[in-house]
């Protein structure tokens, strides 16, 4: 359940869990910029920096997030890239924050904006993107201790704040401080409001230099500390999580493998961080491969345990949604309309979602006091949306809210038209071959197509060619029926995309007159099979099973489709790339032997859902960043796990 709070006759938050206010906003502000940001040296600190990656112990309502993004803007030397990482073990709701918004001009709009993203808030790790990617806010939800033992971000400045330490005393103890040294580096600052004794003694014994400072009213002294242990700070031993050695900023040059969702976002977040990025693909235009499927889905994938592609998936989803609504147009290229998914082999009545998440009754009304930020991505269908969809009360049926359509090849395009790419189309790298720091491309005839110290394989079912051969990868077709709506009545399609076992994509613009509007249906899982393009009798075969799955899908529904069907509608056909644990692959293929070979490939059927993130995961491990999903995940996707 989300945080309760309490509201002072002043307007003051104040936490009945801790008996304790948040803080006023004059006294909050007060704090937030000379206790927390001059505190820590800034913005003298950061200036000229290429990023900047700044701790926090206690979010609240944000209110020292906000001072600090406020300056960032303000200030002209300013790092390319500012990390924000906060811990909070009880976040509170979008309206409490919304209630809360600073009156400063100045604090204001970047309040409203960061409110608007303050949802679905779960237990684990949050990436909320501001100032087209500059500016990253990554949320820790949980217990500080736990949390920071396992992300263990790098971190240049320390904010160390929250309730007091009589009232909220984990947040302060010996294990917790040392949990936040061992996220810093020889030279990191540490500002906090309070002096007591204890947490003076803590952070002294791991490694800080600690000094009392006059303090901002009514604080009578402050706290500044410097991590300069003397001993070596050691990082921790895993080696999948180790960042490279990168060349020099005005030399840093990236060629990226493949022209696809993947490919593309790879460059988009390379070229965000400074560098030259050329993108190679066999194809003469962009997302000629999988990416260029006509419409597609983004949606979470839900598990009564909330299993590790549920919690991955979500990551994902917030990850397209905030590029869709930066980069394209809404109602042409993309759609947040939320989608029903039809838990067609829920045989026990579950619909596939952690109890705790389920409503009473799948007609409740979603207003409990405190409702579960689950219920922010997905709950039951209530009974309008099952009666849209055709489907029976007693039908296992969720809803999605954060999810929708996209058209995979405009956000390709989008993508690479960022400044610093550069395409290359009718490229077919055959072979990698390096010669000093850095990688030759060559075609099959040994023509030498481009060179640099960074190569990303992200080709789709292309990369397979160029990885090792031993890893597990399999080639997966896939088909998809369509046609126009020009002869279904308006009422015989759902007003949203239906998924399950397939999906029923409707009302997608076609491109043409206004009016002009489609239906997908799909996909085939072809295993093993790449030839493309199908035979007349695989489409047939290929149209008859999408026919089938739709019956499954939307029994009271597929009737509309029956003579479309009949008459054989057109149809799409691409290949995907998977790993053998349906898990995408992301990072250094082999870092002893290949240093600066990298990949980010095998999003098998998600590449929609998971391409975004997974680059974005790429250069955070690449520039020692704070990742942007929990550490676990982030193993789990590793390259590492096939034995590089």
């Amino acid at each position: 359940m989300s945080e309760a709070i309490d509201w002072l006759p002043d307007g003051t938050p104040y936490s009945p869990r801790f008996s304790d206010r948040y803080h006023s906003e004059n006294g909050g502000l007060d704090q937030a910029r000379q206790v927390f940001f001059a505190g820590c040296g800034l913005p003298a600190a950061w200036a000229d920096a290429a990023q900047w990656r700044i701790l926090e112990t206690g979010f609240g309502f944000g209110l020292n997030f906000l001072v600090t993004w406020a300056a960032w803007k303000a200030d002209p030397a300013r790092p390319r890239q500012l990390h924000f990482v906060s811990i909070e073990a009880y976040p509170v709701t979008q309206d409490d924050m919304r209630r809360a918004m600073p009156q400063d001009p100045t604090l204001r709009p970047l309040a409203e904006q960061l409110a608007a993203q303050f949802w679905g808030l779960l237990p684990g790790v949050h990436r909320l993107s501001f100032e087209n990617g500059q500016v990253q806010l990554t949320l820790y939800i949980g217990d500080a201790q736990a949390q920071l033992r396992q992300q263990m971000p790098t971190v240049d400045s320390v904010y160390l704040d929250g309730f007091s330490p009589a009232r909220n005393p984990e947040i302060w103890d010996a294990q917790t401080l040392k949990a936040v040294a061992r996220c810093c580096r020889r030279g990191t600052r540490l500002a906090s409001w309070t002096i007591a004794r204890a947490v003076r003694d803590a952070l002294a014994e791991n490694g800080f230099e600690v000094k009392k400072v006059p303090g901002v009213p009514p604080k009578r002294d402050n706290l500044q500390a410097l991590f300069n242990p003397r001993w070596e700070p050691r990082r921790r031993a895993d080696a999948w999580s180790q960042p490279p050695e990168l060349p020099p900023t005005d030399a840093r040059r990236c060629i990226v493998i493949g022209g696809g969702i993947a490919g593309a976002s790879a460059a988009f977040q390379l070229a965000r961080r400074g560098w030259r990025v050329d993108v190679l693909d066999r194809a003469e235009a962009p997302a000629a491969g999988a990416s260029g499927l006509p419409a597609g889905l983004f949606a979470p994938h839900v598990s009564p345990d909330d299993s590790l592609l549920s919690r991955l998936s979500r990551s994902g989803v917030r990850a397209t949604l905030q590029q869709a609504q930066a980069l394209l147009t809404p109602g042409q290229d993309w759609l947040h309309c939320g989608v029903l998914e039809h838990r067609v082999e829920s045989g026990d009545g579950l619909i596939g979602l952690p109890r705790e998440w389920q409503l009473e009754g799948a007609n409740a009304a979603p207003a409990a006091a405190r409702p579960h930020p689950g219920h922010d991505w997905s709950r039951p269908a209530d009974g309008a949306q099952r009666a849209l969809a055709g489907l029976d009360a007693g039908d296992a049926a969720c809803w999605h809210a954060q999810a929708g359509w996209i058209r995979p090849a405009q956000l390709v395009r989008a993508l690479l038209a960022q400044p610093g790419i550069r395409w290359n189309g009718q490229c077919h790298v055959a072979q990698l071959r390096r010669e000093g720091l850095d990688w030759q491309l060559l075609d099959a005839q040994g023509a030498l197509l481009g060179a640099a110290p960074l190569v990303v394989i992200a080709g789709g079912h292309g990369s397979d060619q160029l990885l090792p051969a031993d890893w597990p990868l399999q080639r997966m077709r896939g088909q998809v029926s369509w046609g126009e709506q020009t002869d279904i009545a308006d009422n015989a399609l759902p007003p949203f995309p239906v998924n399950g076992k397939g999906s029923l994509v409707p009302n997608i613009p076609l491109g043409g007159p206004e009016a002009d509007r489609g239906w997908f249906m799909g996909s085939t899982f072809e295993r093993d099979i790449d030839i493309l393009p199908p035979s007349a009798e695989d489409q047939a075969t290929a149209h008859a099973a999408n026919a089938q799955r739709l019956q499954a899908l939307l029994p009271n529904k597929a009737a509309a489709l029956a003579a479309a069907f009949t008459a054989t509608p057109h149809l799409w056909a691409g290949v995907r790339l998977a790993a053998q644990d349906r898990l995408p692959l992301v990072g250094p293929v082999d870092p002893v032997h290949q240093p600066g070979l990298w990949t980010c490939t095998a999003m098998g059927a998600r590449g929609i859902t998971l391409a975004l993130l997974c680059s974005e995961l790429l250069a955070a491990r690449l520039h020692d960043e704070p990742l942007p999903l929990d550490a676990r995940l982030a193993q789990a996707l590793s390259t590492q796990r096939l034995g590089a």
